[in-house]
C-alpha cells in the first residue's frame, strides 16, 4: 500500500490523485456533481439543489477551518479533471466522523474512490482520530466493496428513507 502524502494546505496527493480541500472555486463542479443522479443519488440525502450545493460548500469550508480535516475535490493528477469528491464529516445524528465519497459514474471501476477514501482515512488518523465510520445503503456493493477493500468493516444497521444502512467502522491503529 502507499501512503499518501499531505500537501501543503491539506491537501494529499497519491499515485494518481490531487485531493485539495473544497474552495469557492469548486462550486460549479460541486453543483454539477450533487445534482447529478448517477452521481450523488445514491448518497443518503440523495441530490441537491445548486442552493443547497452553495451552502455545503460553505459549511465544509468552516468545517475545515474549525476541525482541521473536511471534504476534498479529487481530481487527477496527470489530466487536471475533477473526479469528484472525498471527506470527512461529523454526522448530525451523533453517530461519529464519516467517510464519504462521490465521484462522476464514469470514474467508477479504476479505483479512484478506494484511492481517495483510504487517504482520506489516513488523514483523519494522522489528525487524532480514534475512529471513523461511513454510510452505505445496503444495496450499493461498489460502495460496499470500496470501505471493506479500505479496511472498515460493519458495524451497525439501520434503515433511512425505507432503506436499509449499513454503518462501517475503522478504528485508529493503535486503538481498540
Amino acid at each position: 500500500m502507499v501512503v499518501p502524502r499531505l500537501a501543503e494546505g491539506n491537501g494529499i496527493t497519491t499515485p494518481r490523485l490531487s485531493l485539495r480541500p473544497v474552495a469557492p472555486e469548486n462550486l460549479p463542479d460541486l453543483i454539477a456533481l450533487k445534482s447529478d443522479e448517477a452521481a450523488f443519488g445514491l448518497m443518503l440525502h440523495g441530490t441537491r439543489t445548486p442552493e443547497r450545493a452553495r451552502e455545503e460548500l460553505e459549511d465544509d469550508m468552516e468545517f475545515w477551518l474549525v476541525r482541521g480535516y473536511g471534504t476534498w475535490a479529487v481530481y487527477d493528477r496527470a489530466t487536471g479533471d475533477f473526479l469528484g469528491i472525498t471527506g470527512l464529516m461529523e454526522r448530525p445524528d451523533g453517530r461519529g466522523i464519516a467517510l464519504r465519497f462521490a465521484l462522476w459514474p464514469h470514474c467508477r471501476g479504476k479505483g479512484y474512490a478506494r484511492e481517495a477514501a483510504r487517504a482520506a482515512l489516513a488523514f483523519g488518523f494522522k489528525r487524532g482520530l480514534p475512529r471513523i465510520i461511513a454510510i452505505a445503503w445496503d444495496q450499493n456493493t461498489a460502495s460496499r466493496q470500496v470501505l471493506t477493500d479500505i479496511g472498515m468493516t460493519p458495524h451497525d444497521t439501520f434503515t433511512h428513507r425505507s432503506r436499509h444502512m449499513l454503518v462501517f467502522e475503522a478504528l485508529a491503529p493503535g486503538v481498540g
